[in-house]
């Protein structure tokens, strides 16, 4: 389990993929995002787009789940006081393979237990190209206190 300490400025994180499915497109823009492009096929078409695309809070809803599984499950993380810039660069399509990345930008003290990491968040589609971009910061417990 990594603490702040352990955490340097530079260091990068390749966080795995997920290929998003049209059903879940879908289902969640039934839900939470039920603009056409999102839940209508026709009209998907129809669209700047030309095919259903996900919605870009279901593609940084992916990018968490990456996140967590591949690096906070196996850090001290103690949450996020909030992100900055957030970017959703190209549409996601269905059957889409996102890759996470994290990097470290900065580091710093937060309270006598806990240090803050400001972090450049990226995903990307099977071919390379960014989807998503934002700037996060995340709390981690430090081992000296």
């Amino acid at each position: 389990m990594k603490y702040f300490e352990d955490l340097q400025v530079g260091e990068t994180f390749e966080l795995g993929s997920y290929t998003l499915s049209k059903d879940e497109i879908l289902e969640f823009a039934t839900k939470y995002d039920p603009q056409p492009f999102h839940i209508d096929e026709e009209k998907a078409k129809e669209s700047i787009y030309g095919a259903l695309i996900a919605s870009g809070w279901q593609t940084t809803a992916v990018y968490m789940k990456l996140f967590v599984e591949n690096l906070m499950n196996r850090a001290h993380g103690m949450g996020s006081p909030g992100l900055e810039e957030l970017k959703w660069k190209r549409p996601v399509f269905a059957g889409d393979t996102l890759q996470g990345r994290f990097s470290i930008l900065e580091k710093s003290k937060f309270r006598a237990n806990l240090g803050l990491v400001m972090g450049k968040n990226e995903l990307f589609n099977q071919k390379g190209e960014v989807v998503m971009t934002f700037k996060g910061k995340m709390l981690f417990l430090r081992r000296e206190i």
